[in-house]
């Protein structure tokens, strides 16, 4: 029997509009919006001014804390340092105009390195959790640290997003090699690849590689198609049968969770050399002209994208435009926002692919309760939120949701939990944060 867990949902998918796309490399644009802030944590500072000449691949932003530098993507001038819109709010872009030069900076490639080797790469060329978070990497697979299973989230829960199933398919021995250097890393002595079962074939050519190159360290397992199948301790649970407490972190349990597209970039730093200046994503729904799955240089405008996707559907126009999936991105209120190592994905849906219901009264039917992988009471966070009453609303495990949106998505009330919820925690950090 297939692994899984108690509570999620079995939404549309939208999977059929790019599955079938291969991944393609949109040329860089001539100007690249850059923003500074790429990853969990702090902005990195600007280390080049107006005027400068940058290459590829050079560092343009150091990190603050536990950040992660930000590289230019293109070669050219840069000409302005300045607070621009991002898909969660504001912060400095580095804009940089184009030269037309093809240049890039590399470093050079390990052959054979050790742990510590492997994690100061990792570091050097910013590699981050590509799924969303960006956590920096180094500081998950940094040697000694206890870890003894890394799992790769290979199910690509999210509905419409085909990323990492393509880069499963067409990088096979990359992606899976970068899973090796992490292990490496981090000291794991297994490695455990978690995919959804409705992609049977990247789970055949997944075991046909391991196979041929006799990694008996690695095993590549079919869990449940259900969402959020992806989730760290869901994900956990469906691989390994271990259940990992609230409020406890998976490294406890000596065990680190990464994504598939981090995997890849860990090798093409590590064997090839290259900073984290581009990524793999998705750009699909019913009110893109053209679905694909794009190599995409950071910095890049959402309108520059869907002009190469070949517009808006004319005939089936969007009504909402989404950073990330249906189920967890964010609305895009501009297109002149730039995407960055964590768009995983534009989704385009139409009127016929979201819900503009009305919320009404909720009518106490638990159905979110139900749902929830976290095992909480989505209603009764809500009813304190709206009260006013956050102590209540942390009682009830605010801090727990995954906002990852089951219960919004079966609520018949079509209350706007999630909303909620992340009120409520804002409101509780903040707090923290106040009383030191």
């Amino acid at each position: 029997m297939l692994g899984t867990f108690r509570g999620g949902i079995h939404p549309y998918y939208g999977k059929e509009f790019s599955k079938d796309c291969l991944i393609e490399t949109m040329p860089a644009p001539q100007t690249v919006y850059i923003p500074l802030l790429q990853h969990a944590g702090k902005p990195c500072e600007p280390i080049v001014q107006v005027g400068d000449e940058v290459v590829r691949g050079q560092t343009i932003g150091k990190p603050v804390g536990n950040g992660a530098p930000i590289f230019a993507s293109i070669c050219g001038t840069v000409v302005a340092i300045e607070s621009r819109p991002t898909a969660t709010g504001r912060c400095q872009h580095i804009i940089i105009n184009g030269n037309g030069k093809n240049d890039s900076i590399r470093l050079q490639p390990l052959d054979n390195p050790t742990p510590q080797e492997i994690d100061d790469r990792i570091a050097e060329c910013g590699i981050v959790g590509m799924g969303g978070a960006g956590f920096p990497t180094a500081s998950k697979l940094k040697p000694g640290g206890g870890i003894q299973r890394l799992i790769i989230n290979g199910a690509e829960c999210e509905p419409y997003i085909t990323c990492d199933y393509r880069i499963m398919l067409e990088y096979t021995e990359k992606f899976i090699d970068g899973v090796r250097l992490m292990m490496r890393s981090c000291g794991a002595n297994e490695g455990i690849i978690g995919v959804e079962d409705n992609k049977s074939d990247v789970i055949a050519d997944l075991l046909a590689y391991v196979k041929e190159k006799n990694f008996t360290d690695i095993k590549v397992i079919g869990v449940a198609t259900k969402y959020p199948q992806g989730s760290d301790k869901q994900l956990i649970y469906a691989t390994t049968g271990l259940k990992i407490p609230k409020g406890v972190r998976s490294s406890s349990y000596g065990i680190a969770v990464n994504n598939v597209h981090t995997a890849l970039d860990v090798y093409l730093a590590v064997k090839e050399g290259q900073p984290c200046y581009s990524r793999v994503m998705t750009v699909t729904g019913g009110g893109i002209a053209n679905p694909k799955n794009l190599w995409v240089s950071s910095g890049t405008l959402y309108k520059d994208i869907i002009e190469y996707c070949g517009g808006i559907n004319q005939n089936n126009p969007p009504v909402k435009i989404v950073n990330g999936g249906p189920m967890m991105g964010k609305t895009v209120m501009n297109e002149d926002c730039s995407c960055t190592k964590t768009t995983s994905c534009l989704l385009f849906l139409t009127k016929d692919q979201c819900s503009t219901a009305t919320p009404t009264a909720c009518i106490s039917c638990a159905s979110c309760a139900g749902v929830c992988p976290m095992h909480l009471m989505p209603m009764y966070i809500e009813e304190c939120t709206l009260a006013g009453d956050y102590d209540g609303a942390e009682k009830y495990g605010a801090n727990y949701c995954l906002e990852c949106g089951c219960c919004a998505y079966v609520c018949p009330a079509h209350r706007q939990l999630v909303h909620s919820i992340r009120k409520a925690k804002s409101q509780l950090k903040a707090r923290e944060k106040r009383n030191g």
